[in-house]
């Protein structure tokens, strides 16, 4: 029988570890196959470079496995960092993003990161950085809303020469 050979090797691998990365059922799955590598007699060094993991990865997920079964293997709860808002100041902050930004004393009309993170600074001595502040909008249910030009009330036709793309009809160049 003839070999196969998978075009794109590289794209390929990267496209499937991507692909495991996306599920916890898939990353356990992945672990399994790991720990079954092992258990068929292959070095954590081999199934590293054959999963594309490091050895001390796979170490681990061999030693969770001996300590705690298939149980070992499932996903874990990953904290993360603690939040820098306290669950008052968040409050407090969902209710001034409901203000607009004059009301408490800032030029602008509308809030973005910029603005956020500086009023966080001022009213709460609390620093977060404009992307952090932006995280902060959707996780208060806001979502991103760009001031329209004034030519979007402008009338017909000047609108129709602001647009970028061409009207339909014969291609230009041909």
């Amino acid at each position: 029988m003839r070999r196969l050979e998978i075009e794109e090797k590289d794209i390929i691998r990267i496209a499937i570890q991507n692909e495991i990365q996306r599920s916890e059922e898939s990353r356990y799955d992945h672990r399994l196959h790991g720990v079954l590598l092992s258990c068929s007699g292959m070095s954590s060094y081999e199934i590293a470079a054959l999963l594309g993991h490091s050895p001390r990865t796979v170490q681990y997920w061999i030693r969770h496995f001996q300590e705690h079964g298939f149980a070992g293997l499932q996903e874990g709860e990953r904290p993360g960092r603690p939040s820098a808002l306290a669950e008052d100041v968040f409050q407090a902050v969902g209710q001034d993003l409901r203000r607009e930004p004059r009301i408490l004393g800032y030029p602008q009309t509308l809030w973005d990161g910029r603005l956020l993170s500086h009023h966080l600074k001022a009213r709460y001595q609390v620093e977060i950085g404009v992307r952090q502040c932006q995280r902060l909008f959707h996780r208060l249910g806001f979502r991103r809303r760009k001031p329209r030009a004034l030519i979007a009330q402008a009338d017909p036709e000047a609108k129709a020469a602001y647009k970028k793309t061409p009207k339909a009809g014969p291609k230009r160049g041909h």
